[in-house]
């Protein structure tokens, strides 16, 4: 029986019929595809359903990939999971939320992608495209891009690459004909793949200026640009002359697209919409939170359990002791009551100084905060200690009837929040040149961007030249918690980096994390012990074999041999 790769995102869509399995689906008649890109609606409900797919609610940057996070020592889970080969690296390839739904759900959306860039393509050929139509091919080609990269750095390598076809390759000749796609010689090729993409993306896609008001969120020119930026980093891996095309991109972000910082840490992560797209913005999950949803649920699942019994946090994730002490070496911040006013309809709890940025992205026990327009002190545990609550997405929570007045969702069972949920900004673009820069041996260049983030969160500059420990440090402080993936991270810098940062990538990676047991845990004066996370005590000792995923078993199996497991998985 011949075997498909289809996507249930293209089939409602379309109309059309699937099975469970994505790579086990029959087309069975499109009777609406052949007129489905007759006008400019019907384009953007093609394009429209990956958005949906991206911030539906729990699924994949709602919590299913930011489970993988815990193979680092920056988060562990705050319940007990059935999967906790992930954060151990004896991965099976088959834990379902973590690695098995977000491989189906990429490759859906990749096929999806490809059925759109294969029509539009084809009717662009025969008479051109609408202003509305050209934009949708720019968004299929910045979503195949995106979602490719994801699948390229977690299953591919210099020996095995991962299955992708370019389907308008051979137009006018050929047909999409759903078929498994071909598994490249090496991730290389997938990466050459990716960056044309993002490269088509960018000159299809409109400046995010070009928008109008109810557009924004949608895929524009310099989310493209900086996408192909993070593909061009990734590739430096197994290629390492490509830290020379890293640098241009930054470049033109900020010269042709007057991208830069935010005018504060807090300012990224504000509830507040005249926020929502400052110049730090390139790529997110808009979230509106309000009586009906809308977004990512990730602020929610990362919430304390049950909420203090005012709203239902999951508690899903915690910081730990490990990253508390990495953002210490910056000087613990001090409160200034200054401004302090929970009573006003926009509460202010005063301001931290200096190192703004660790108090927003984490709280420690007696650390003061705003909860539902009440003044708190953070305590208390539920489920598996840590001592630690993740801040940097809270908020929507601080407003006095903050469900009531649509800053937070009203049904505690999608406690999706209002914030513009950030999957790329600018200072990950810094951080990038400043790798680059390293690299190329340029380290009073790296500095310079260091010391853009730095004292943007008022924390001393550095002195002199910026060094790899450096890089990995402001790496891990600016983006911790969010989706850049900072375990990944770990894994590039332990394959292909700089003896100095591969001895830091090795020791995290090598290490057990550590997190706070208080003696009493409603006390925020209580006194604590810091232990390993329990859940780790059989953590693998990691080699690069771990850099990688393995493919799901029951993917391999319906392939009929056209999908091949990578080497160091087969054994």
């Amino acid at each position: 029986m011949k075997k498909y790769i289809f996507g249930s995102a293209l089939v409602a869509t379309l109309a059309l019929t699937s099975c469970e399995d994505f790579l086990d689906v029959q087309p069975e008649g499109d009777t609406m595809s052949t007129t489905y890109f007759t006008n400019d609606q019907r384009a953007i409900d093609a394009i429209d359903p990956i958005y949906y797919d991206l911030s539906n609610g729990d699924r994949m940057f709602g919590r299913d990939l930011y489970y993988q996070q815990a193979g680092a020592c920056d988060i562990v889970w705050g319940r007990t999971r059935s999967f906790n080969t992930v954060a151990t690296f004896k991965y099976t390839g088959n834990e379902g939320d973590p690695l098995k739904r977000p491989f189906e759900d990429h490759y859906k959306n990749i096929a999806v992608s490809n059925f759109i860039i294969m029509k539009l393509t084809a009717k662009q050929m025969k008479g051109g495209l609408s202003p509305i139509e050209t934009r949708t091919l720019g968004e299929a080609h910045f979503f195949r891009g995106f979602l490719h990269l994801y699948i390229a750095a977690h299953y591919g390598t210099n020996e095995l690459g991962v299955p992708f076809v370019q389907w308008e390759a051979g137009l006018p000749e050929k047909e999409y004909d759903n078929s498994i796609p071909k598994q490249q010689e090496s991730v290389e090729k997938n990466y050459e793949y990716i960056v044309y993409d993002f490269e088509m993306a960018e000159k299809f896609l409109p400046k995010f200026e070009e928008y109008s008001v109810s557009d924004r969120g949608r895929a524009h020119a310099a989310a493209a640009l900086g996408y192909k930026t993070k593909a061009l980093a990734y590739w430096a891996t197994w290629n390492p002359a490509k830290w020379n095309e890293v640098i241009p991109c930054v470049d033109r972000l900020e010269s042709e697209y007057g991208r830069g910082l935010a005018n504060t840490y807090d300012e990224v992560f504000s509830s507040d919409f005249a926020n929502f797209w400052n110049r730090e913005y390139l790529f997110s999950i808009p979230s509106t939170g309000g009586a009906n949803g809308g977004g990512t649920e990730l602020p929610g699942v990362m919430l304390r359990n049950k909420g203090w019994g005012w709203y239902n946090g999951w508690g899903y994730f915690k910081p730990t002791e490990d990253i508390y002490q990495e953002f210490a070496k910056d000087g613990i911040p001090e409160w200034d009551w200054t401004d302090y006013n929970v009573e006003s309809d926009n509460p202010t709890l005063g301001v931290w100084k200096c190192n703004t940025r660790m108090r927003r992205s984490l709280l420690s026990f007696g650390d003061p905060f705003l909860f539902m327009g009440n003044h708190w002190g953070y305590s208390g545990e539920s489920d598996l200690p840590s001592g630690f609550m993740i801040h940097k997405f809270m908020d929507a929570f601080k407003y006095p009837d903050a469900t009531t007045r649509g800053f937070v969702n009203t049904n505690g069972n999608y406690p999706t929040v209002r914030i513009n949920f950030p999957l790329m900004r600018m200072a990950e673009m810094y951080l990038f040149r400043a790798e680059a820069n390293l690299n190329l041996n340029r380290p009073a260049e790296a500095a310079k961007d260091l010391n853009k983030l730095r004292v943007r969160s008022e924390i001393a500059p550095l002195q002199g030249n910026a060094t790899f420990a450096d890089l990995y440090h402001e790496r891990r402080c600016e983006l911790a918690f969010e989706v850049t993936d900072h375990l990944f991270d770990l894994k590039r810098w332990h394959k292909a980096g700089n003896p100095e940062i591969k001895a830091l990538a090795s020791l995290e990676l090598n290490k057990r994390p550590q997190v706070r047991k208080y003696d009493n845990p409603n006390d925020a004066n209580s006194t604590y012990s810091v232990i390993e996370y329990p859940d780790y005590s059989d953590k693998a000792a990691y080699t690069d074999d771990y850099m990688t995923f393995p493919y799901p078993s029951q993917q391999v199996i319906n392939s009929g041999g056209a999908l091949k497991q990578l080497p160091c998985w087969a054994k």
